[in-house]
């Protein structure tokens, strides 16, 4: 057990060095985000009176600004120079048509969740149980789509579930760790709830929720620590950015440590070294 453990934490620390050196060199994530925010706001004004139409349109940037970012991340991981405004410009359309596709695939199995709901009394809990379930499984969706070669949106769901079969352990309990204040709140498993089906609607591919994710995660540490929620609300506007990026990163060079590599291979891996 403590030999697991012990391979487990060098493999964190591995991802947090590499995270931090990804940060340096990609510091204009941070600032892209920040403007991917706005035009997601701007979007969503002119999306919302026009309907379903207004709908279509709001995916489509959704779509838009999801994959910039993530080829951002993706460069921020695999290059060895700092990002330019260059690179910033290229990212536009990368894997627009991933995010898409997914979303499509998810679309009518979510609407037909919501539809059989409404009249079902524990349709609510029923609600959270699914979208639970599907934060959990199509966790690794982004950086499967950058990470992994394949051919249909189908592929990434598919590689996604047998990757979170694989190494659940090692994928959610940093996540688990950063949960920890708000899951003990007064109100913390209907917060969890709330915010894991959130998430798992959009299988993390939600533009709106690559910040409001981290922003809560950090407004429950900052109250943990006692500092008033006025304040807090301000820190939590300026760190949010930062954060979102790093847990990207973090993630991006955990999925690329785990994918393909069983507990087994990374046990002898370390033990040669």
């Amino acid at each position: 057990m403590s030999r697991i453990l012990t391979e487990t934490l060098a493999l964190y620390q591995s991802a947090f060095q590499k995270t931090g050196q990804s940060l340096v060199r990609g510091w204009m994530t941070i600032v892209a985000v920040v403007g991917f925010g706005f035009l997601l706001m701007l979007a969503t004004q002119i999306a919302s009176p026009l309907g379903m139409v207004g709908g279509f349109l709001l995916g489509a940037v959704n779509a838009l600004l999801v994959g910039a970012t993530l080829s951002l991340v993706e460069q921020s991981i695999s290059h060895a120079r700092a990002l330019t405004i260059k690179d910033l410009v290229a990212s536009v359309g990368h894997y627009f048509w991933d995010v898409i596709g997914i979303g499509f695939i998810l679309w009518l199995p979510l609407m037909a969740l919501d539809l059989s709901m409404q009249a079902n009394p524990y349709g609510q809990l029923i609600s959270y149980g699914a979208l639970l379930l599907l934060f959990l499984l199509l966790n690794p969706a982004p950086e499967i789509i950058y990470q992994v070669r394949h051919d249909s949106p189908l592929e990434v769901l598919k590689t996604s579930y047998e990757f979170v079969l694989e190494n659940w352990i090692e994928w959610f309990l940093p996540f688990a760790i950063i949960l920890i204040p708000i899951v003990l709140s007064p109100t913390g498993l209907q917060s969890f709830f709330s915010l894991s089906s959130r998430v798992g609607r959009g299988a993390g591919l939600d533009f709106s929720q690559v910040l409001v994710l981290p922003f809560t995660i950090l407004a429950g540490w900052l109250d943990y620590v006692g500092i008033p929620s006025s304040v807090g609300w301000y820190l939590g506007l300026l760190f949010t950015p930062p954060l979102a990026v790093a847990m990207l990163l973090f993630r991006g060079h955990l999925f690329a440590s785990l994918h393909g590599v069983s507990r087994r291979q990374r046990r002898f891996a370390s033990s040669v070294k």
